[in-house]
């Protein structure tokens, strides 16, 4: 062979080598590369659950300390249930009575209410919002411990016949006064601005002095900058305190809680739930039945009889005016909690004349929504949060 096919040979070999070492070496790297890559991300994301605890600035309580405060959770102590889970009373080493409200572990909804309520009430300090004392989160528990309030819910006093004898005016006018301050809070004067969405009487709890927190953040959902609206397909909430353009839209703001607001007002005055309610001459629910004694100029005849000789009448009929105007069917119209507080709290204040409510005309039948919505799931008890999902448009 000539030298300079030899040459030629050898030279074609050498390129070959180099190719398939350029080639392993590029392999080589990528993997390197996608190996570091996955450490890091698996890194990153066992750190960030590790902030993300650091960043709720919660104390965290043991397993151990919560079973035992508890009483093993035992049916003594339990509270009630909602959707999130079971609530139980707890007393701690030191004396301290809690709350524990501990998620179920069947339920979906429940997790996202659970880091839902964490992440918002962590940041939240009002004397009308319930207190967060910590969570306990080990394993597949996740709870979160609460202040204890002696006196429960706003629910089981204005719907019980003896203790609905208990709250005299004075006090229910407190409690419609401490409501708006903690609703005003949440849409105006804290960090954040935050949508209840499910406000009613029993996620209105009483401490010993009858002082009323807003509990129950699970629904709740946070409006940033210049947010004042949003839309949902998944409406969650309670009928008879959802306003109508947030049951059949999806559409929620701040009013939507005002319209809640304004549902929980008539009934403190009146100690009967709107919905359900029944009355011999007509199929009206209370706002409606409230509507037409305001025409009628009969407001009086819808106020507690435990409470009707006690209050005055001026300041009564005042707080149905303002019931009938949170209320109100156009969103538009209703005030905000800042106005309501303000027509509260002084009598000089001139009140504007309230137009009709929404969703007033109904008893025993369900509300007449139009065809664009459809039920997901529905809950048909007066006082259970219940979850819809309403068809695109």
């Amino acid at each position: 062979m000539a030298a300079s096919e030899l040459d030629s040979h050898t030279n074609s070999k050498m390129k070959k080598r180099m190719i398939i070492i350029v080639v392993f070496a590029l392999v080589a790297g990528m993997i390197v590369l996608g190996l570091g890559i996955w450490y890091l991300w698996k890194k990153r994301r066992l750190k960030g659950g590790h902030s993300e605890k650091e960043d709720l600035e919660l104390p965290l309580f043991d397993l151990v300390i919560i079973t035992n405060a508890t009483n093993n959770f035992s049916k003594e102590n339990k509270l009630g249930e909602g959707g999130f889970g079971p609530v139980y009373k707890g007393k701690l080493e030191g004396g301290q009575e809690i709350a524990v409200k501990r998620l179920s572990k069947d339920s979906n909804q429940g997790v996202d209410e659970f880091k839902n309520e964490v992440l918002l009430i962590s940041k939240l300090q009002h004397r009308n919002l319930v207190r967060l004392l910590g969570c306990c989160i080990q394993g597949e528990e996740k709870m979160l411990v609460y202040e204890y309030m002696q006196n429960k819910s706003l629910h089981s006093f204005i719907f019980d016949e003896t203790n609905s004898k208990l709250l005299d005016w004075q006090n229910r006018f407190g409690i419609i006064l401490g409501t708006a301050r903690g609703l005003l809070y949440l849409h105006h004067d804290s960090r954040l601005r935050i949508i209840h969405r499910d406000l009613k009487p029993s996620n209105i709890l009483l401490d010993g002095e009858m002082v009323p927190k807003i509990s129950d953040f699970g629904m709740a959902r946070i409006f940033r900058g210049d947010q004042f609206e949003a839309s949902t397909k998944r409406v969650v909430g309670t009928f008879g305190y959802m306003s109508p353009e947030y049951a059949v839209d999806g559409h929620f703001s701040v009013k939507s809680d005002v319209f809640s607001y304004g549902v929980v007002v008539l009934e403190i005055i009146s100690g009967k739930k709107n919905r359900g309610f029944c009355h011999p001459d007509h199929e009206l629910n209370l706002l409606g039945h409230t509507w037409r004694l305001w025409n009628e100029d009969k407001c009086m005849e819808l106020v507690d009889d435990s409470i009707r000789n006690s209050a005055s009448t001026q300041n009564i009929i005042r707080c149905i005016h303002v019931g009938l105007l949170c209320v109100q069917k156009s969103s538009e119209q209703r005030p905000t909690m800042s106005s309501v507080l303000l027509m509260l709290s002084s009598e000089t204040v001139v009140l504007p004349n309230p137009q009709a409510p929404g969703f007033y005309i109904d008893r025993g039948r369900p509300i007449n929504f139009h065809s664009s919505y459809s039920e997901k799931k529905l809950c048909l008890s007066n006082d259970e949060t219940i979850t819809t999902l309403l068809e695109g448009r």
